[in-house]
């Protein structure tokens, strides 16, 4: 997706102070994905949660990922062997942390800050 340019522009629409900052949804809803097919689950139980990490959304069905994410503010050990983690901010957390928070419970955003181009990290030279 993102070789496609599927996440260029797409917001940051729920962002929980404290927690983590979701995104890869094109409506901006939480409800929107991609066109491609939804991914199984691929929980490990000896990778955590912690600050940085990056994780897949997903819906109350395992199997249901697709082009949503997450990048924790905090560690989450709720979060351990229920979601599937597929990265890990290695640089560049003070970005991350600069990310407009949300309203209310739902840290939904108005008004959200945008990834402006994302590449895959093999392809820049």
């Amino acid at each position: 997706l993102a070789r496609r340019g599927f996440y260029d522009g797409t917001p940051f629409h729920r962002v929980i102070d404290g927690f983590m900052a979701q995104g890869g949804d094109p409506t901006g809803t939480g409800t929107g994905g991609s066109d491609l097919p939804d991914l199984p689950a691929e929980f490990s139980h000896t990778r955590r949660f912690l600050r940085g990490t990056v994780g897949s959304a997903r819906t109350s069905d395992p199997n249901s990922a697709n082009s949503q994410f997450f990048i924790m503010f905090a560690p989450a050990p709720n979060l351990d062997g229920q979601y599937t983690i597929w990265g890990q901010v290695v640089s560049g957390m003070q970005f991350v942390d600069g990310i407009k928070r949300g309203s209310g419970g739902s840290g939904m955003v108005s008004n959200p800050d945008r990834i402006i181009h994302m590449r895959v990290a093999a392809d820049v030279k």
